[in-house]
């Protein structure tokens, strides 16, 4: 079969090419993480246990991130995007993985959102009692 009689690959040129996943070879081995980029993804490790124990239990499932390549959001449940964040602190990069199916926007906030509610217990938690 001639090249050009098929589909063209949606992969060509891409480092994250699942094909990758079944082979030996690694055509763009990633650097390893410097220390700094170690500190700050064991940190988000952290932040990220937190978040998940005070948000899960008010029915949020996990972080949305706007993709600036595609320019749509990226709904990630706690554990995937736990299991990313592991994955780049350990290989250097992240894998590709399936989107959330059919996810219900309203259960996912932003990662600044964590952020500030974390900030907002903490403040509430310092206050004298007859403040509150």
């Amino acid at each position: 079969m001639r090249d050009d009689a098929l589909p063209p690959d949606p992969f060509a040129g891409d480092p994250n090419d699942p094909v990758w996943a079944f082979s030996d070879e690694d055509p763009a081995t990633p650097e390893p993480v410097s220390a700094q980029e170690r500190d700050e993804l064991l940190a988000d490790l952290r932040d990220l246990a937190v978040y998940q124990a005070l948000l899960e239990q008010r029915s949020v499932r996990g972080v949305v991130v706007d993709c600036a390549e595609c320019q749509e959001p990226h709904y990630h449940d706690w554990a995937l995007l736990r299991a990313s964040l592991e994955q780049l602190l350990s290989d250097g990069r992240m894998r590709p993985h399936e989107p959330a199916f059919d996810p219900n926007p309203a259960a996912y906030v932003s990662w600044e959102y964590c952020r500030g509610f974390i900030d907002g217990v903490t403040a509430t938690a310092k206050q004298p009692a007859s403040s509150k």
